[in-house]
């Protein structure tokens, strides 16, 4: 008999945590790296946010709260998704749960059977493929190229839906290629989903409030009819630098809710009340530093894609949203390194990359698209140049 379950034979560990941890391993030993892997603001917390935390401490808020949240977050939240999305929920449909990913697990975890399908357009992050089959179901990937800028088009959409089809999993921005949907192509995607009445919609907007050049938009914002069956799921990490604080919240049907808040009852139970009472500050608080966040990511974005459109056989598109980029290398591949290394694949340009330069990154079949790797421009402007500097000379000694 086998100890381990053969579930798990169906995921594999988290690609872009795996190449952390090697940066970080590197580093240890001794090596100069720059780590360029890691979905992680370099900025500290609020100072707001913090002090909201530690007068929740000495207030002793120290106990379990309900699954779903303290009703205190669940009504900010409600407050967030109608001031930010004009999106009417309740608290009553709302879960808050231990980051985006544990809101993505509950929701299809419970709801996911033996064989239903999930639509995910790739490029995509990681996670969402593994979690599908985790929970028994069928991750359909479809393929959205940089000449359609990395987005689903309502062709695509329409064209892989099936009688088994569960749930289309749409990240806006996107994690890893940064690409934002207007409003405009929103609409055309949720004509196709009004013809689709038993397909449920799975929006994760956790980089809500990274966006440059375009005014950011959900989907049940754009088409209010498609709410009963939506998830609209969001978080403090990435637009509050609070990561490390584990929290995600989704809006949701009750019926959703109930079942994911079972499903939570008996994993996790309820997130960190301390990380809970800073949320709540974060979403109601003043967001000045939101703002100043973003700013410094968009300078960052046009330091790297400038510096990356100069490297030998690398071609890097602007995004729009998030702190990624997504070059394409395959200008790169079947050539051979300064060391000697053969380049075949994307997963090879890393590996030769983080080995001779030590530049950590992420290859892109890691998110279901081959040929391209990410970079996190997610640190300090001086780690930034230095790393794409390393990236130019690593691509100018390929053979």
């Amino acid at each position: 008999m086998n100890l381990i379950a053969d579930r798990l034979d169906r995921i594999s560990p988290s690609l872009t945590i795996a190449m952390t941890a090697k940066a970080r391993a590197l580093k240890a030993a001794g090596k100069d790296v720059i780590s360029l892997a890691a979905g992680e603001p370099d900025f500290d917390t609020p100072r707001n946010v913090k002090d909201a935390a530690i007068a929740a401490i000495e207030r002793g808020e120290t106990k379990y709260t309900d699954v779903a949240g303290t009703m205190a977050l669940r009504k900010a939240v409600c407050e967030k998704f109608k001031r930010d999305n004009n999106i009417d929920y309740k608290p009553e449909e709302i879960l808050v749960a231990t980051g985006g990913k544990q809101v993505i697990f509950d929701a299809l975890v419970a709801t996911i059977n033996p064989g239903d399908e999930a639509i995910i357009p790739a490029p995509c992050w990681v996670s969402y493929p593994d979690i599908v089959a985790l929970a028994e179901g069928k991750p359909v990937i479809v393929a959205c190229g940089p000449n359609q800028g990395f987005k689903m088009t309502p062709e695509q959409l329409e064209a892989a839906i099936t009688p088994k089809t569960k749930w289309l999993i749409l990240n806006n921005p996107s994690n890893p290629t940064g690409a934002g949907y207007t409003a405009e192509e929103l609409k055309g995607l949720a004509e196709v989903l009004l013809r689709h009445p038993n397909v449920w919609i799975f929006s994760d907007d956790i980089y809500e409030k990274l966006t440059y050049g375009i005014k950011f938009a959900t989907l049940v914002e754009v088409e209010p009819r498609l709410k009963d069956r939506t998830v609209t799921m969001n978080g403090c990490s990435k637009a509050y630098a609070m990561t490390g604080w584990r929290i995600g919240f989704a809006g949701a049907p009750v019926q959703l809710i109930k079942a994911m808040d079972k499903l939570q009852s008996q994993s996790t139970s309820n997130t960190s009340s301390i990380s809970q009472a800073a949320a709540i500050e974060a979403l109601t608080g003043q967001q000045d530093s939101v703002e100043a966040m973003r700013v410094v990511y968009q300078r960052r974005r046009d330091l790297v894609v400038g510096m990356l459109n100069k490297a030998q056989g690398v071609r890097c598109p602007t995004p729009e949203g998030a702190f990624y980029v997504f070059p394409d290398i395959r200008g790169c591949l079947g050539k051979t390194s300064a060391s000697g290394k053969k380049i075949e694949t994307c997963e090879d340009f890393c590996l030769g990359l983080l080995e001779e330069q030590g530049v950590a990154t992420v290859h892109g079949a890691a998110f279901m698209f081959p040929g391209h790797f990410r970079i996190s421009y997610a640190t300090d402007d001086a780690s930034l140049t230095d790393a794409c500097t390393r990236i130019q000379a690593f691509c100018a000694g390929l053979k």
